[in-house]
């Protein structure tokens, strides 16, 4: 027996189809700018944010302090969760997500004007730090908002679908801020780039902002938080008025099991994006352009697998496609690092996109199926938080793990056994979560 394909919801079908595809379409760009404002950073810290914040020691060295400010961002995601989740609970999807975007585009921006380490000296590190954290609290706090506010306008049996418009987001983030920098790095010189062509992608940020504006103006907030609102002002006066007091007392081990079951596919990802890269045009001497362009046109074929796995667990249920994506990125973690190592940009791509399409088979049903592990009352704080914990365990720290061990063991098959381990986990974790579905 498996989860059931859609949980019970609040009838949507007399909305009119063109409110829910505006919604759909703003939650959609709402989370590829604020992925793409969030990636650029990733790709950054690989390429040049080592030698201009973190000049002192080896390369190495750089590049760890550099990932290191890279992991803060994920630290600080639950934060922006924990905060954006209560008061989304309890005040609305919309302000939450409007809230998220703003931040995140003045974060991006001063990032793209901060001077650097040889013009202010330490003040430099400790701004990118600052705005680093700034960028984890406001997509830790975007992801639940524009989640929401596509599954919760879902027709019935359709949640997986809608959710997975704002999984797009990431493919497209992706896409988006690997050709900006491609083109960055095309129409300057290596020390043009150095010197201020790795800033264009981050001024973009700017667009974020009217983004933020839209939103607050042309959408309205969901049916089922309508719903809940009314149920929560009954209960304003008692302790269950609080959607974190009732996550943390009764559903803590729902959020853990939700984080656990994510983090191989966050961590690998990460990897994939960024640890990768700087281990492929620093140990494995391939050219940067090139690795960037196999990014590119492999995250172009999310856009396609992730809504095909959508739509597959509207039909045969969450938790079945979900373990697919699992088993898979655990069978894939041994030949993707063999066959990067070839150094071969034809093998790299094949390594990449066999990898990506079983991170996707677990990516698309990801927002309906944490969207359906809580009623609508605590929904955004407990789905924000199971994936925001996800974020923390595995993405965060992959890329910078990443570095340490293949400097500790001189193996990339260490990088293998990590994901392996993280793989365990979510299928413990998986099983776990449609063990207690089928007793309810």
């Amino acid at each position: 027996m498996d989860m059931a394909p859609s949980a019970p919801s609040l009838p949507t079908t007399a909305l009119p189809t063109v409110n829910r595809r505006r919604v759909a379409t703003a939650a959609a760009l709402a989370s590829a700018v604020e992925w793409y404002d969030y990636f650029v950073f990733g790709i950054a810290a690989a390429l040049v944010l080592g030698d201009l914040y973190f000049p002192a020691g080896s390369s190495t060295a750089g590049v760890l302090a550099s990932f290191a400010t890279f992991a803060v961002g994920f630290l600080a995601r639950p934060i922006g969760g924990i905060v954006a989740g209560h008061l989304g609970d309890k005040r609305g999807r919309k302000p939450m997500l409007v809230l998220a975007l703003t931040l995140m585009g003045l974060a991006t921006t001063g990032i793209g004007l901060l001077p650097t380490y040889d013009t202010i000296g330490v003040a430099a590190p400790v701004l990118l730090v600052a705005l680093r954290v700034v960028q984890g609290i406001a997509v830790g706090a975007q992801w639940g908002g524009a989640m929401l506010l596509a599954t919760e306008y879902a027709p019935e049996g359709k949640r997986g679908i809608y959710g997975s418009v704002v999984q797009l987001g990431v493919p497209i983030g992706v896409v988006t801020a690997n050709t900006v920098f491609l083109l960055a790095g095309a129409f300057t010189t290596d020390a043009g780039f150095a010197a201020w062509g790795w800033r264009v992608p981050f001024l973009i940020g700017l667009f974020v902002l009217a983004l933020a504006w839209y939103i607050h103006a042309k959408v309205e907030e969901t049916p089922e938080f309508r719903a809940a609102e009314r149920q929560l002002a009954e209960r304003e006066k008692s302790e269950q008025s609080s959607p974190l007091r009732t996550i943390l007392r009764g559903h803590l081990g729902t959020v853990l099991l939700a984080g656990g079951s994510f983090a191989v596919n966050t961590a690998t990802f990460y990897i994939l994006i960024t640890g990768v890269l700087d281990y492929t045009t620093r140990e494995l001497d391939m050219k940067k352009s090139a690795v960037l362009t196999v990014s590119l046109c492999v995250s172009l074929t999310q856009l396609v697998l992730i809504p095909a796995a959508a739509a597959l667990s509207d039909r045969y249920g969450r938790i079945r496609i979900y373990t697919i994506g699992a088993i898979g990125i655990a069978a894939w973690a041994i030949p993707l690092f063999l066959l990067i190592d070839t150094g071969s940009l034809l093998w790299l791509a094949v390594a990449t996109f066999v990898a990506s399409c079983f991170l996707s088979i677990m990516y698309g049903p990801q927002a309906a199926l944490f969207a359906e592990l809580f009623t609508p009352e605590m929904r955004y704080t407990g789905a924000s938080l199971g994936y925001q914990i996800a974020a923390v365990a595995g993405g965060g720290l992959a890329p910078f793990l990443m570095v340490l061990l293949l400097e500790a063991t001189g193996t990339s098959l260490a990088v293998s056994g990590y994901i392996i381990a993280l793989s365990a986990i979510a299928l413990i974790s998986i099983k776990v979560l449609a063990g207690r579905a089928r007793s309810h």
